[in-house]
């Protein structure tokens, strides 16, 4: 999308033209003898400097079907890929503006750095938040595994002893569970929250997280370790442990504030996923926040973005405007901080891109999330309807150009301009309808459009690791285009354009097969949606529409019973 006009974001020239492709010979293979003559000097290398070699770690694997051409491998040397950036007279912030810091390995995790080659943001991040970021590192590495604050911390939840002080060392634990998207959304929370309590982030580490995002922590690990006291999987709606029963049950009650204020249990369980009940959602109380500060652990079950009900919090107002002086930024600071795909995903996505996008001179990013049945017994789609939907909102908005009646209708003087499309979906229907339509008919103003879809899948598969993996090379992919088309409701959709800054064009749930009237419309800002917000009011105590508390909290676009988090000042 041109992120122009209509928002005020500024044009973006499209990414190819800021790109050189780098082209390399092939070398040759060594001769016979001088192969040999190898052999022996490597048996008598130093063993420090095999371990370096083999910590250098294989090739990256390609996650896609399609085969590369043999040309997009001549840049593969050593085992590991090199520097696949643009010229080096592209200016680039690698640091995101200050979001990240100097001294990672630049070859174990490949995309920290290499990011903003690809992708160039008009969001700068507050210089609070930069200095927030920091110190939120120095605590995550002061507290998080294998330090002796966290060994008395699991402790304290061994023994089950309640504590009378606040302790330096407070920790948020998130349990994994939910769909890539949505697993995105709710650690961006959680670490929203981390940095709003002063507490330090842990993820669970059996959902795939190491295999699929680096670590975004100096010196330490966001991942719980193998040992933790508890069996956190069984924590679900209802637990005697979560927060929500504890005040169904008056284990705490309206008096607790006083009851408990010099003894706090070792951990609540915080179960904020969509099913939660009345009490769950008190989370969300300035009072019950309150409560919940002197309590080490905290261990919280969500699969949303409940970013919004923070900002409807009193005690954090003050901290999150400074943090966030463009308030619908969190997500683009926070994702881009903490999300850095692994060396295998981050190498589909730049030979993807080089190979198949690179040339174009517009990417339109196309993002197909179909809700829709047939039946029953029967498959979801492809259904006609939502190809229609597209192509309406695509040709209608300016992003596609339309296609000539007749080849008559065509002026094509002069015209070598290419628009890549770049479509992500389960069924891979959409794109070839879609590509037949470009290639079996010239266009009004004779732009060539190409259509590529990395991938197929046919159905989510949430618990499989290759596929997650290519859902990612997807996200990113999505995110270094020139212009978004979403699906209304989908995670997958926010996370892409969140990541890249890009305010979308919302595709509207279709109901009944039926194309929605109006097909489309452009989001009000680049936020997720916060799909099963609260509606109480904690202090009048009653329900109210929170969509009209604050001016910079609306309901959604695309669930309108949800919030997000809107700026006013690009409103």
């Amino acid at each position: 999308m041109e992120r122009g006009s209509a928002t005020g974001e500024g044009a973006r020239a499209p990414l190819r033209k800021r790109l050189e492709r780098q082209r390399t010979a092939g070398e040759k293979s060594p001769p016979g003898g001088f192969r040999a003559a190898l052999a022996v000097c490597f048996l008598l290398v130093p063993p420090v400097l095999l371990l370096q070699r083999w910590q250098a770690g294989p090739a990256p694997a390609w996650l896609f079907a399609a085969d590369l051409p043999p040309e997009a491998n001549r840049d593969i040397k050593d085992g590991v890929f090199d520097d696949l950036s643009p010229s080096a007279q592209i200016e680039y912030d690698r640091l995101l503006g200050g979001l990240l810091i100097e001294g990672f390995d630049e070859r174990s995790c490949r995309s920290r750095y290499q990011f903003a080659r690809y992708h160039k943001s008009e969001r700068i991040p507050s210089p609070y938040l930069i200095e927030r970021l920091r110190r939120q590192e120095a605590l995550q590495k002061k507290c998080g595994p294998g330090t002796k604050s966290y060994r008395s911390a699991a402790e304290q939840i061994r023994s089950g002893q309640s504590i009378n002080s606040t302790k330096d060392c407070n920790y948020v634990f998130l349990i994994i569970h939910a769909g890539l998207g949505n697993r995105m959304l709710e650690i961006t929370s959680a670490f929203l929250y981390a940095l709003l309590t002063d507490r330090i982030l842990l993820v669970d580490r059996y959902k795939e997280i190491g295999d699929i995002f680096c670590e975004p922590f100096p010196g330490t690990s966001w991942l719980i370790p193998s040992d933790f006291p508890l069996s956190y999987d069984e924590f679900t709606l209802g637990s005697p442990e979560s927060y929500g029963s504890m005040l169904q049950n008056n284990v705490i009650s309206g008096n607790m504030y006083r009851s408990l204020a010099s003894a706090k249990p070792p951990y609540v369980y915080l179960h904020l996923d969509g099913n939660y009940g009345f009490h769950d959602k008190l989370f969300y109380c300035e009072d019950d926040q309150q409560f919940l500060k002197g309590v080490p652990w905290l261990i919280i079950r969500t699969d949303m973005y409940f970013v919004p009900s923070l900002f409807l919090i009193p005690s954090y107002h003050e901290e999150l405007s400074k943090l966030f002086p463009e308030k619908d930024t969190v997500f683009h600071h926070l994702g881009r901080y903490l999300f850095h795909p692994t060396n295998d995903i981050w190498y589909s996505v730049i030979k993807y891109y080089r190979t198949y996008l690179a040339k174009a001179d517009k990417i339109v990013g196309i993002q197909i999330r179909v809700y829709e049945k047939k039946g029953i017994l029967q498959r979801n789609g492809p259904f006609p309807h939502i190809l229609e939907q597209i192509l309406s909102c695509s040709q209608n908005e300016k992003l596609l150009p339309e296609i000539a009646g007749t080849d008559k209708a065509a002026t094509t003087a002069g015209n070598n301009r290419t628009v890549a499309v770049l479509a992500t979906s389960l069924s891979s229907w959409y794109s070839d309808e879609i590509r037949k339509r470009y290639s079996k008919h010239r266009t009004v103003d004779g732009t060539t459009v190409k259509v590529y879809q990395p991938s197929h899948e046919e159905y989510q598969k949430s618990r499989n690791r290759k596929h997650n993996m290519k859902a990612l090379a997807e996200i990113y992919l999505l995110s270094m285009s020139d212009e978004l088309i979403t699906s209304g409701f989908s995670t997958f959709g926010y996370a892409a354009q969140g990541l890249a800054g890009l305010t979308p064009w919302i595709m509207y749930r279709s109901v009944n097969h039926v194309v929605p009237d109006p097909v489309c419309g452009r989001a009000m800002s680049i936020e997720p949606c916060f799909h099963q917000a609260p509606f109480y009011d904690c202090k009048a105590k009653r329900d109210t529409d929170l969509g009209k508390v604050v001016p910079y909290v609306k309901h959604c676009e695309d669930v309108s019973w949800g919030l997000k988090i809107v700026n006013r000042t690009r409103l």
